[in-house]
């Protein structure tokens, strides 16, 4: 199979769907967001004449802080219902992102929430702290399902911080956090029966539209639309082929697969419809631009899914969400382009090389020759076009020293370029810092991560 496509046509495609401001998206979802917050206070503001002495401080944050959960919850759902303005114009992981920080907010929301309305309640009652919380677990309504609720928000808060993260494999992670699902369904029906600002009707009738509204996105993003893309595009494996040690890419054929209208630079949620694999969507780059016929996607073993990749035989049916992603021509400014990447990263880069117009620099950071990927088809593009430059950063890090120093021996002026970067996250960190001392702009340094 080849798998080119025509640059030119690539990129007026690209040009007649930016129809929005760069970053216009991303502002507003965060100015919405902020609003609806500040609406949630106002809540609380109207419903409360005044606060005397410690309990109605201790209750009056218990309330702050529980309508604030009760807002974070279905927002950082919607954060993650894949959304395709949010994720082509946002882009997956910057919104990931806003996630995890929203999920920490609302972790310290919820014990908040939990140690206050005891505490409070305690000193209202003469009560000691276990004796009321007991009372307010067993004969409060709705309170037992807000238990377990709790429980599974703050061990999925658990599991998902830095340290505990980096033991975890995806399928563990992804597995874990659908019971944030289960946790937001169980915890409703207290925030109605015992939140005493939610009492009023027209309160209520927001509450029960913002619920059932994210309930409506998710089942249509996340269930119901792939179903009928899925029955549209017929998705099949047609060819499995070995790029590198441990690295494979895999072609799909399918129908009407012009109308998924992917671009170079973006991924897919596949889910592989076998026994070993049918039960999770891991998220691949295509690694090269989107072709009528098929579409191509690059991976590396990182763990159990896909490891299990190279061994899918031809026919293997397959379903895609997506596509995903704002690591596209959408993002760039204008002048020179470097594209930067280490390992497997170098996959969205490589659609990127092939397609985007002007001056385009590839740097690919591998520690051997063998683990450099696409090395004769970049080299192909690269003499196709006097625009095209490749280069490869070989060897450990001893061996290559500083990486903005090298980077400057090979692309002399750096400073001017704008900068796709994508890779390892310490080789990210390490590249951003190189690039900002090389005096790049943060607005030209475009990255992307899936380790989300």
């Amino acid at each position: 199979m080849t798998a080119l496509t025509t640059p030119t046509r690539v990129a007026r495609r690209t040009a007649r769907r930016r129809a929005l401001p760069p970053d216009a998206v991303r502002h507003g979802a965060l100015a919405l967001i902020a609003l609806g917050a500040l609406g949630v206070l106002a809540l609380w503001w109207v419903d409360t004449p005044r606060i005397a002495g410690a309990a109605d401080w201790l209750t009056g944050t218990a309330r702050i802080t529980g309508l604030l959960a009760g807002y974070a919850a279905p927002v950082l759902l919607l954060l993650m219902a894949r959304v395709p303005l949010l994720e082509r114009e946002v882009g997956a992981d910057r919104m990931a992102r806003w996630h995890a920080f929203g999920g920490r907010y609302l972790v310290s929301l919820i014990t908040v929430h939990v140690l206050t309305v005891v505490w409070g309640y305690a000193l209202t009652s003469g009560q000691g702290l276990w004796d009321q919380g007991v009372e307010i677990v067993l004969h409060f309504p709705d309170m037992l399902k807000a238990t377990a609720a709790t429980l599974l928000i703050l061990g999925t808060g658990a599991v998902s911080a830095r340290a505990a993260r980096r033991r975890l494999s995806y399928e563990a992670w992804y597995y874990l956090h659908l019971a944030t699902y289960l946790a937001v369904a169980l915890g409703f029906g207290h925030q109605l029966t015992t939140g005493a600002d939610l009492a009023d009707n027209k309160a209520k009738a927001l509450w029960y539209l913002l619920y059932l509204g994210t309930a409506a996105v998710l089942g249509w993003y996340r269930l119901l639309r792939p179903f009928l893309r899925d029955r549209r595009h017929r998705l099949r494996v047609a060819e499995v082929r070995a790029e590198g040690p441990g690295v494979v890419s895999v072609f799909l054929t399918g129908r009407h697969l012009h109308e998924l209208r992917a671009e170079p630079g973006q991924f897919f949620r596949l889910q592989f419809l076998t026994p070993q694999l049918r039960w999770a969507a891991n998220p691949y780059s295509m690694s090269a631009p989107p072709h009528p016929h098929f579409l191509r996607f690059t991976v590396k073993g990182l763990g159990a899914h896909s490891a299990a990749v190279a061994s899918l035989a031809p026919g293997t049916a397959v379903r895609a969400e997506g596509p995903y992603g704002a690591f596209t021509a959408r993002r760039r400014h204008g002048g020179p382009v470097l594209l930067l990447g280490a390992g497997v990263g170098v996959t969205p880069l490589r659609a990127l090389f092939e397609t985007l117009p002007g001056r385009v620099t590839l740097v690919q950071r591998a520690r051997r020759p063998e683990d450099m990927l696409f090395r004769h088809e970049l080299a192909a593009v690269a003499a196709g076009g006097r625009d095209r430059r490749v280069h490869e950063l070989l060897g450990s890090r001893e061996q290559v020293g500083d990486l903005g120093a090298a980077l400057h021996r090979l692309v002399p002026d750096l400073g001017r370029h704008e900068v796709y970067l994508c890779g390892p996250d310490a080789f990210t960190a390490e590249a951003v810092r190189a690039l900002r001392a090389a005096g790049v702009r943060p607005s030209r340094i475009h990255h992307e991560s899936f380790a989300f």
